[in-house]
């Protein structure tokens, strides 16, 4: 005899999925196996589109195909084909947008089209990603060992100089600055980590530079002040010039950037990167990300764009899943969910209605794992609330995926990059993601608003060049190529806070950047303002 299930239980499956369900439904639910419930709610909601509440009607067919499987009786249909909502719901109606011509750009705004529901093709099956095409090679998670002592910040700024200045020789010979005064040539190039930068009374720019050996003045005049104006404190760089006394007097500033990346990848799928979803904040956009995951399942868009999300085959989370708790002033006030378990028991269940898509995750400083970088993955209690679709890393990490090496970091340091540099702005952050490249460091600045936590070694020292660098936090969008890499800040799904109109921020929500390796990206929209 099989042991009812509670109908708080079927009840609360239904809750978290966003729907409320008739009582005759908890009656014939009562009566199946437990372990059976979660594939039945899961394939209700997904084909009882736009019903306030669960009937009998969604119910009869998933549950008479589910069977019908099961016993392993009759041709396979129903479940075993993906049901078809316009077999028992021909008058239902779904809004979906409009898509430009060339495809680069794609709304899909609620309410400008409508497309009957006999229109609408099943979601088709995509191509999962075959076990072990994903390696992660560089994560933070299960190997922190600081305790914050001294000698643990001694070891990690050895660490960031040894891996850049070694990127620097490779490029340029230099000498160690306790060799300086031996040197017969006035000429010489000395790398080293930049301790501090202030103007002198003449107006020139005084750089102190710092190797393992010792300590040296580096003056940048004229134009290249200006350059030296944009240097951030404790980046490694190396600096060629001519001495005058104990100081340097710069002629060129060099940083270790990174080599032209002329390995076209050219793949046969999709990737999506989206990043600070929110769940759980009273601003989150309910209706924009339940459409952005119908058409992830194929259930919405033209023709074009359908096939373009049967393509996608990852997607990516750069951090900031949930809205979190006491994370800046008045937070509470913001929140529709108060507890962060609740929270994350949200977002599972929301990444458990994507279908057939390999999910990344990597947290951000919002998420329940430490503040300071870098930061794991997060932990088991929390991620064994997600679907087997999704893979925890930790912030940052790198990954080889099918042969495109990924670099996902969730882009706090952005922070500290705008107000050092006038000419990068939140409104365009793959500027800021383009110094991140450029000085083969993700977070150059110490004591700001980026927190480290001091590791034997630097994981977040750029030392490996990604084909993607993927970032978020700063809520707003933006795509570029930098020497042959692809740079991607996504977005967010949360509308402008309270707290945002205090320090004037302007989100640009729903966007998504959907990128081909070896091609263009395009951009997807699904904010209706």
């Amino acid at each position: 005899m099989v042991k009812e299930v509670s109908s708080k239980l079927i009840a609360t499956k239904f809750a978290m999925r966003g729907y409320n369900v008739h009582p005759s439904v908890i009656e014939i639910l009562k009566k199946e196996e437990e372990t059976d419930i979660d594939f039945i709610v899961r394939e209700v909601c997904r084909i009882a589109e736009g019903s306030f509440i669960i009937t009998p009607e969604e119910l009869s067919p998933v549950l008479e195909s589910f069977k019908t499987k099961k016993n392993g009786v009759g041709p396979s249909t129903g479940l075993a084909r993906g049901i078809n909502r316009s077999d028992f719901k021909q008058s239902k109606k779904l809004s979906v947008g409009t898509e430009k011509e060339n495809g680069v750009n794609t709304d899909f705004k609620s309410g400008i089209n409508h497309i009957p529901s006999n229109k609408i093709k099943p979601p088709k099956k995509k191509k999962n990603p075959p076990e072990g095409n994903i390696n992660l090679l560089k994560d933070i998670t299960g190997t922190s060992a600081c305790i914050g002592a001294v000698d643990d910040y001694v070891m990690f700024f050895n660490s960031r100089y040894d891996k850049v200045a070694s990127i620097l020789r490779q490029r340029i010979p230099t000498v160690n600055i306790s060799e300086v005064k031996r040197i017969k040539s006035e000429r010489v190039t000395v790398t080293g980590m930049i301790t501090s930068i202030r103007e002198s009374m003449n107006g020139n720019a005084i750089i102190e530079l710092e190797d393992r050996t010792g300590r040296m003045i580096a003056i940048a005049t004229g134009k290249l002040k200006q350059e030296a104006e944009e240097l951030l404190g404790d980046e490694v760089i190396a600096v060629e010039g001519f001495l005058r006394g104990k100081n340097l007097i710069a002629e060129r500033i060099i940083y270790p950037d990174i080599p032209m990346n002329g390995k076209k990848r050219g793949k046969d799928f999709n990737m999506a990167f989206i990043s600070d979803t929110h769940f759980g904040s009273n601003t989150f956009l309910h209706d924009e990300w339940s459409t952005f995951v119908k058409w992830l399942n194929c259930e919405v868009g033209n023709e074009k764009s359908v096939q373009m999300a049967e393509s996608v085959r990852y997607l990516v989370i750069a951090g900031d899943l949930v809205d979190g708790v006491g994370i800046y002033p008045d937070q509470d006030k913001e929140l529709d969910i108060l507890d962060v378990y609740q929270q994350y028991e949200e977002a599972a269940s929301q990444l458990d209605l994507i279908q057939d898509v390999k999910i990344i995750l990597a947290p951000g400083n919002h998420d329940a794992v430490r503040q300071a970088e870098p930061q794991p993955a997060l932990p088991s209690e929390i991620a064994n609330l997600f679907p087997k679709s999704v893979m925890h890393v930790g912030n940052p990490s790198m990954l080889d995926i099918e042969g495109v090496k990924l670099l996902i970091y969730h882009g706090r340091s952005i922070d500290d990059m705008v107000p050092k540099i006038p000419r990068i702005e939140y409104e365009r952050p793959h500027l800021a993601m383009v110094e991140m490249l450029k000085r083969r460091h993700l977070a150059p600045v110490y004591g700001n608003r980026t927190l480290f936590a001091p590791e034997r070694e630097d994981y977040l020292v750029i030392d490996e060049v990604p084909d993607i660098l993927h970032c978020g936090h700063v809520h707003t969008y933006g795509t570029a190529f930098y020497r042959g890499v692809f740079l991607v800040n996504s977005s967010c799904w949360q509308s402008q806070t309270e707290f945002q109109k205090k320090v004037n921020l302007n989100p640009v929500p729903g966007n998504v950047a959907i990128y081909r390796p070896g091609g263009e990206p395009i951009r997807l929209n699904f904010f209706s303002s």
